[in-house]
């Protein structure tokens, strides 16, 4: 897709829209979509994100949990105090 870059600040511009990234494999961009429900997605996805020039196929996961280093640390760490 020649126009990656313009279709990924295009999509970046919307609101619910946290972050884009740009990915190897199937697809070409990977864009994060926060919204308080999940109801939300019905007008974000199909309403603005399909609409967006060189978005030709969407797929949406829906996260239900988040692992991340920080958060395994921070959860590990509680009640825990370094020797110093």
């Amino acid at each position: 897709m020649a126009r990656i870059p313009e279709t990924a600040e295009a999509i970046a511009q919307i609101p619910q829209v946290s972050e884009v990234y740009s990915v190897t494999g199937e697809f070409d961009l990977v864009a994060l979509v926060r919204v308080r429900a999940h109801e939300e997605l019905a007008d974000v996805i199909p309403g603005t994100l399909n609409r967006v020039p060189g978005v030709t196929h969407t797929e949406t996961h829906i996260a239900f949990r988040t692992y991340s280093r920080h958060d395994l640390e921070a959860a590990f760490a509680l009640g825990y105090t370094q020797a110093t």
